[in-house]
C-alpha cells in the first residue's frame, strides 16, 4: 500500500449564528483526501479528514509541513508489521522537527490527516472505522450505538424565546432526550428567562435534560453569579465556563457548584488535559471532558488523553467529544466512550452522521460503510469527491 497524492480545500461552513464569545459568519475547515495506489471496484481506496468548527482551515499547515513529510517517507515508515497502513507511525512521520507546544492550528492540521489516515486504514480493512478502532485500539467489543445531545440554542439576529422553543422541539421531534442552549452573550436576567423557556416550555421541567455552554467567556465573578442561579435548575451540565487554561477558575467553581461541569473542546494535546485533570477540579464521578479528536492532533494523541485519564481514575463514560461528526461518533462506540455531541442542522456540509442515521431515544449507530462513512453524506461527499477527481 502506498499514498500517491494529498489534496487538500478549504470550504465555507459558515452561519450567522453566535455563541457568547465568537460568532460563525466566517467559519471555514480544512478537507483532505489522501488517494492510496489500492483499487477497489475500479476506484482507488481513499481516506478523508476534516476539522471540526470553532478553530479555521488549518490548510496551508497541511500542505506546507505535514503532508510534505508523509508523501515523501519510505513506504515501510507508514506501515506496520503485516505491511498494513499504521497511522501512528504516518502520524509520527508528519511531526519530525515540530517542537513540542505550541499546539493551537498545529493540532488542528494534524487532526484532519490523522483523520483521514483512520478513514483510510478502515477502509483497506475493509471495515467500519468504529470496528477496526474496537480490533486495533480496544476490546474487539465495540459499542452498538453511542448517547447523542443535540446542540443548538445559538444567538442569532431576531431569534425570539418562541423560536428557541420552536428549535428545541425540532431536535425532541428528531429523536433527541438530551438538548443544549448558549449562555453568557446576554445578560443573566435575559439567559434565564431563555433557560427557563426551553426547560418549562420544551422539557416538562425536567433541567436534567438541558446543557448550557458559556464558550469560555466568563470571568471568575461572573461564573460564580452563574453557577448560583443555574444549581437550581438541576442542569445536565455547565459547560466551558471560563477561558479553557483557567485551571484555577474552573476549581474554584468546581468547588461551589454541585452539577456536572463540562469542559475540555479548546484543549489539543495529552498534555493539556493531564494540566486540567491536575489544577482544573474536575471531579471524575460527575464531571464530562469533551477534548474533540479532529481539533487535537487526532485519534491518535486522543489515545494518550484516555491513558491520562484512566491513570486518573477516570472512566471513558466520562467522555464526551466536542465536535459533531461522524469521525468522533466511532471513536466512541469503538472506545467506548460516554457519547458524542450532534449539531442537527448546522456546519453543513461537515458536521452530522450519515444521511441515513436515525436518533432513537438519544442514541445513534455509527452505520456499517466502511472508514468513516462519509459516502453516506451525499452532499459532503461530492465536495470531497471534488478534491480528487
Amino acid at each position: 500500500m502506498k499514498i500517491v497524492s494529498a489534496h487538500v480545500g478549504t470550504i465555507p461552513i459558515s452561519s450567522p449564528i453566535r455563541n457568547a464569545y465568537i460568532d460563525f459568519s466566517s467559519m471555514d475547515c480544512s478537507i483532505l483526501a489522501l488517494v492510496s495506489d489500492v483499487i477497489v471496484d475500479g476506484r482507488p481506496v481513499v481516506g478523508y479528514g476534516f476539522n471540526s468548527n470553532g478553530r479555521y482551515n488549518a490548510s496551508a499547515i497541511l500542505e506546507q509541513r505535514l503532508l510534505p513529510r508523509l508523501l515523501a517517507a519510505p513506504e515501510a515508515e507508514l506501515l506496520d508489521d503485516d505491511g498494513a497502513l499504521a497511522p501512528e507511525r504516518a502520524w509520527r512521520v508528519m511531526l519530525r522537527n515540530e517542537k513540542p507546544g505550541g499546539h493551537g492550528e498545529r493540532s488542528v492540521a494534524v487532526g484532519v490527516a490523522d483523520m483521514a489516515l483512520h478513514d483510510l486504514a478502515a477502509k483497506l480493512a475493509g471495515v467500519p472505522l468504529y470496528r477496526w478502532i474496537s480490533d486495533h485500539y480496544g476490546d474487539g467489543k465495540p459499542d452498538a450505538d453511542v448517547f447523542v445531545y443535540a446542540a443548538g440554542g445559538y444567538y442569532a439576529p431576531g431569534k425570539t424565546l418562541t423560536d428557541l422553543q420552536d428549535e428545541m422541539h425540532r431536535f425532541l421531534d428528531a429523536g433527541y432526550r438530551v438538548v443544549k442552549m448558549k449562555i453568557g452573550g446576554a445578560p443573566l436576567d435575559e439567559d434565564l428567562r431563555r433557560i427557563e423557556a426551553v426547560i418549562d416550555g420544551v422539557l416538562d421541567g425536567d433541567g436534567s435534560r438541558l446543557a448550557v455552554d458559556v464558550n469560555g467567556r466568563f470571568d471568575l465573578d461572573t461564573a460564580l453569579e452563574y453557577a448560583r442561579a443555574l444549581e437550581p435548575l438541576g442542569l445536565f451540565w455547565y459547560e466551558e465556563i471560563g477561558d479553557p487554561l483557567d485551571y484555577a477558575l474552573n476549581a474554584v467553581v468546581a468547588e461551589n457548584y454541585r452539577r456536572p461541569i463540562a469542559t475540555g473542546e479548546n484543549l489539543f494535546s495529552m498534555q493539556d488535559a493531564r494540566n486540567l485533570l491536575r489544577y482544573g477540579g474536575m471531579r471524575p464521578d460527575r464531571d464530562y471532558i469533551q477534548v474533540d479528536p479532529a481539533l487535537s492532533y487526532g485519534l491518535t494523541e486522543y489515545r494518550r488523553v484516555l491513558d491520562v485519564l484512566d491513570r486518573h481514575g477516570w472512566s471513558s463514560r466520562r467522555c464526551i467529544p466536542h465536535g459533531g461528526h461522524q469521525f468522533s461518533l466511532h471513536i466512541a462506540a469503538g472506545l467506548h466512550l460516554g457519547g458524542n455531541e450532534s449539531y442537527p442542522g448546522e456546519f453543513q456540509p461537515t458536521g452530522g452522521f450519515t444521511d441515513d442515521a436515525q436518533v432513537v431515544d438519544s442514541r445513534v449507530a455509527p452505520g456499517e460503510l466502511p472508514g468513516i462513512g462519509l459516502e453516506g453524506k451525499a452532499e459532503f461527499y461530492s465536495v470531497l469527491r471534488g478534491l480528487h477527481a
